[in-house]
């Protein structure tokens, strides 16, 4: 049986100056963080930091042995987070002066004054200001061994090496001597055999064998040779470093970068590395929270955003709500009403809307009664019982709802009727309208609105004065059905029956024609509520016996039924759903559902339907010419027949038309009317189909509107833009957004100004308002974080973007307190591309941000996470490290916020580090990001293994 050898079981440490590892049958050497393994595979040389990404440092990086350290400019000094640079200040306190005397870090005492930290690594000095460095920080800028001393670090090398002058460094002893020691076993002859042929021949013990790397003697002379990464020259000892992005880019999918004995591979923006190193695989920025307001598409390197009907994009990733009415009035002829994601047009008294929902046409009467269409409930004896019929004559809206489900609107509510009415009518349809909402209520029964047999009575034999029959008119009724939960019955007789709920209300107008000398409105209200009264109660009883009807387009059709008998098709789907492949299917616009034939049938020519799932379909205007309609399935009114084209009207938007005579134009089809030039301004010629076509005194650029009244181009409003030349209005910003300046020609110059507040959970963003499009000028932001008890705030800044060229009148700075006296953490006015991790020291964070009149630019989106005091050394030894920074691939990782997500899962919890490791890390990050935090998280929570 054999056993394996613990090579790293010896005084010589296997000859591993750090660190030995013991493995199967051999053993591997690793180095302290801050330095890399020779080519030897066993000596230790210092990194410098300095080379990759400057170390982090926003202004100088110094390096030094097994770590660096960064130093600021002349006016400048250097930050908590040792890497950024705060602008000097004369006043204050000393802590916000260069002066302040902390060789690291200077914080404000409980009791005033100031008091002085050290970097981790670093303990303070007796004199409570210097800081004396320990072998915790960069291996105490020793290369081999480190021990503390009360003055300082002091330091040795292997068995094989000695110190070097500088008392850090170490020097490979002369061979001579390691064959001095050899030579006790040696025999004489062997000596001078050795000795004769050094006099005739090159030999590794000299020189190295003149190799540049690794040489060994053989029978014929030395032999040199390179690791890899090296290829050896022609003169057989010179050891040239290979560019390995000169074949196939190195592997690399985008970018290849040659290194000293190696490459890097890089992608494009958009893009991230794989944990191959050298694949690129596209950033779904959609599946990323915060993206896009509403819809998001992901495209190769990059997104785009669009937005819901009836809002715009602004700021690249934002919807607002469109004005329409801003656009020209929205088209409306006389009153436009803007609304969330819509807008609709409305008439002044004694016009009602036209059916194009724009243009205004003339009431014929002037009585209240007359405003709009009646909706008739009708209830006659037949074979003593009642029968209710409700005849929608038009204005009929149907909502499909869950399976059994419906509503049905019949009329237009008082309350539209109100918006189109001035006040005192208004008022006066208050006195009016009597409102009532009454509910039936049945153990058991389904909702079903399908077409049935017509009542063999018609309505003339309704007598009027018959004490016994109803026949009232509403305005307004809402109809809901809804079928509820299963009620169970006894233990060992469960039933299938559901309750269900029929919801009327009914909106009625007290008749006027009552009120008399004898009988004031008054009276005449309380008659018609009690006629209503009598109505509800004969519409109870007929429920009951499912005696009511709903009369649709001239067809019956029930409204629900008591006993669950055989379930049709269309009582498992929705009303105005059909079954298609074991689903329920909506019938589209221009069709709807036929209850008898149980399919989606197209509207008869002369209808149209503009909604889905209903189950009538709506009868078109009538045209002058009715010829002209289309064939069956017409979709909207304007596919009833032939409009009026752009630049022609006719009294009820159908061909034939007239054309808009001059001084007018109209931009629209299917239009009854045209709209004036105004200012006494004629065009061009007739059938003018926009503004431009009037033959105004300028041509208006854009930002600009011309003024019909004083006939001049006045620039747009602040809140408004106007991208197009020649026009007569300017557009209303979307949503809460306005623009910085008057004169804006571009949606992009509308910015939300919304931004500041009190921040308190576990993690979070700051961001520049209207980010990631640019920020408004003049504007100031305040923001605060108050973290729960015990707990740290780290921030990540992953890029920042600040105009370079306005003297710092933008800026960011991040402190302790709103007071210009206490201790800033972060501060910048220019733009930085290179990300920055760090934490914010004080227990409380005060933000602001600041931009002046001048230039805008994108601003910036900055995480935060809290994290557990007790970790402060842990975090702090992860982000003051260069490395964190030093290459692109892990500057991505704190741009990329799936993984600053499980970043911070992992600062905010370091134990989490080890779950991640076993399961995604591979996956998700690149190896050196994985080494660099396995050496701190596992020094730091397994300190003694």
């Amino acid at each position: 049986m054999c056993e394996d050898i613990d090579e790293c079981d010896n005084d010589f440490n296997g000859g591993c100056v750090h660190e030995c590892f013991n493995i199967p049958g051999n053993y591997r050497c690793t180095c302290y963080d801050g330095f890399m393994l020779a080519h030897d595979g066993h000596n230790c040389l210092d990194t410098d930091e300095c080379m990759f990404n400057n170390g982090g440092c926003q202004h100088l990086c110094v390096n030094t042995m097994g770590s660096y350290e960064c130093r600021c400019k002349a006016g400048f000094f250097l930050s908590d987070n040792q890497h950024t640079c705060i602008h000097h200040s004369e006043d204050g306190m000393s802590c916000m002066n260069k002066d302040h005397g902390c060789a690291h870090i200077c914080r404000e005492a409980p009791k005033g004054g100031v008091a002085c930290e050290c970097r981790p690594g670093f303990e303070l000095a007796r004199n409570q200001r210097d800081c004396i460095l320990t072998c915790n920080h960069g291996n105490g800028g020793c290369q081999h061994t480190c021990e503390d001393a009360d003055d300082g670090p002091i330091c040795g090398c292997h068995p094989k090496y000695t110190v070097h002058s500088d008392g850090k460094t170490c020097l490979e002893r002369e061979e001579a001597v390691a064959e001095i020691s050899e030579s006790n076993a040696t025999a004489g002859a062997d000596v001078d055999k050795r000795v004769k042929r050094r006099l005739i021949m090159e030999t590794c013990a000299v020189n190295n064998g003149g190799c540049d790397r690794t040489c060994k003697d053989t029978s014929t002379g030395v032999h040199c040779s390179c690791p890899i990464g090296f290829t050896l020259q022609f003169d057989g000892k010179t050891c040239k470093d290979i560019d390995e992005c000169q074949a196939s880019n190195g592997g690399c999918d985008h970018f290849c970068k040659n290194t000293v004995g190696s490459f890097d591979c890089s992608c494009k923006k958009g893009f991230k590395l794989l944990t191959d190193e050298k694949s690129c695989q596209d950033i779904d920025e959609c599946s990323f929270e915060r993206t896009c307001d509403h819809m998001c598409i992901n495209h190769p390197g990059s997104f785009e955003c669009s937005c819901n009907k009836g809002y715009i994009l602004y700021g690249f990733t934002h919807c607002g709500d469109i004005n329409e009415c801003s656009i020209n009035n929205g088209g409306c002829q006389q009153t436009c009403v803007n609304t969330l994601g819509d807008y609709e047009c409305q008439c002044h008294s004694s016009h009602k809307l036209h059916w194009n929902k724009k243009d205004c046409v003339e009431i014929e009467g002037s009585l209240p009664d007359d405003t709009s269409p009646k909706v008739l409930l009708s209830c006659i004896k037949s074979d003593g019982s009642d029968r209710c019929i409700l005849n929608c004559p038009s204005e009929v809206h149907l909502i499909s709802g869950m399976q059994d489900a419906y509503t049905l609107t019949c009329g237009s509510s008082s309350q539209l009727k109100k918006k189109q009415q001035n006040t005192n009518e208004s008022t006066c349809l208050d006195t009016l309208t009597i409102k009532t909402s009454v509910t039936f209520k049945f153990n058991e029964g389904t909702c079903s609105l399908k077409k049935t047999e017509m009542f063999r009575e018609g309505l003339q034999q309704i007598i009027p004065d018959n004490h016994n029959s109803v026949m009232e008119s509403f305005y307004y009724v809402n109809l809901k059905c809804s079928s509820g939960k299963k009620v169970l019955g006894a233990v060992s007789r469960p039933t299938t029956a559901k309750e269900m709920f029929i919801t009327v209300d009914f909106e009625l107008e007290t008749n006027q024609k009552e009120v008399t000398d004898t009988c004031d409105l008054s009276c005449a209200r309380k008659r018609t509520e009690k006629r209503l009264r009598k109505t509800i109660r004969t519409l109870r009883k007929v429920i009951n016996r499912e005696q009511f009807h709903v009369r649709l387009s001239g067809m019956d059709h029930e409204v629900a039924k008591k006993s669950p008998r055989l379930l049709n098709l269309q009582e498992f789907c929705g009303m105005g759903q059909m079954r298609v492949d074991n689903r329920c299917a909506s019938c589209s616009v221009g069709t709807y559902y036929d209850g008898e034939q149980e399919l989606c049938v197209l509207c008869p020519n002369g209808t149209y339907q503009d909604e889905e799932g209903q189950i009538t379909c709506e009868p078109c205007p009538s045209p002058q010419n009715p010829g002209n309609q289309k064939l069956a399935g017409a979709r909207g009114i304007s596919e009833c027949g032939d409009q009026c084209s752009l630049g022609e009207y006719s009294s009820d938007g159908f061909k034939p038309c007239l054309p808009c005579p001059f001084g007018t134009y109209q931009p629209e089809a299917g239009r009854t009317s045209c709209f004036p030039c105004g200012g006494g301004l004629t065009t061009k010629y007739s059938s003018a189909s926009m503004f431009q076509d009037c033959e105004t005194k300028v041509q208006c650029s854009p930002g600009h509107f011309y003024n019909t009244t004083t006939h001049r181009c006045i620039r747009c409003t602040v809140g408004t833009y106007q991208p197009e030349f020649g026009q007569n209005y300017c557009i209303s910003c979307p949503g809460n957004t306005t623009t910085d300046f008057d004169g804006s020609t571009n949606i992009t110059q509308c910015k939300n100004r919304h931004c500041g507040g009190e921040l308190g959970d576990f993690t979070g963003y700051v961001e520049s308002p209207n980010y990631p499009g640019n920020y408004p000028a003049n504007i100031e932001c305040t923001w605060t974080i108050n973290p729960p008890p015990k707990r740290r705030i780290l921030i990540v800044v992953p890029e920042i973007f600040l105009p370079i060229d306005d003297e710092c009148g933008d800026y960011l700075v991040m402190r302790k307190s709103s007071s210009s006296n206490s201790v800033t953490t972060y501060e910048t006015c220019q733009t930085y591309e290179r990300p920055i991790a760090f934490t914010s020291r004080s227990k409380k964070l005060w933000i602001q941000f600041k931009s002046n009149e001048g230039n805008s630019a994108k601003g910036f989106q900055v995480p935060y996470v809290t994290y557990d005091e007790d970790y402060q050394e842990l975090i702090e030894d992860i982000v003051r490290d260069g490395r964190l920074y030093a290459s692109e691939n892990h500057q991505e990782i704190l741009k990329d916020k799936k993984l600053i997500k499980a970043l911070f899962d992992v600062l905010a919890h370091p134990q989490n580090y080890f779950k991640y490791t076993a399961q995604e890390s591979r996956e998700m990050f690149p190896r050196s990001f994985i080494r660099l935090l396995r050496s701190k998280v596992s020094r730091f929570l397994r300190p003694y293994k």
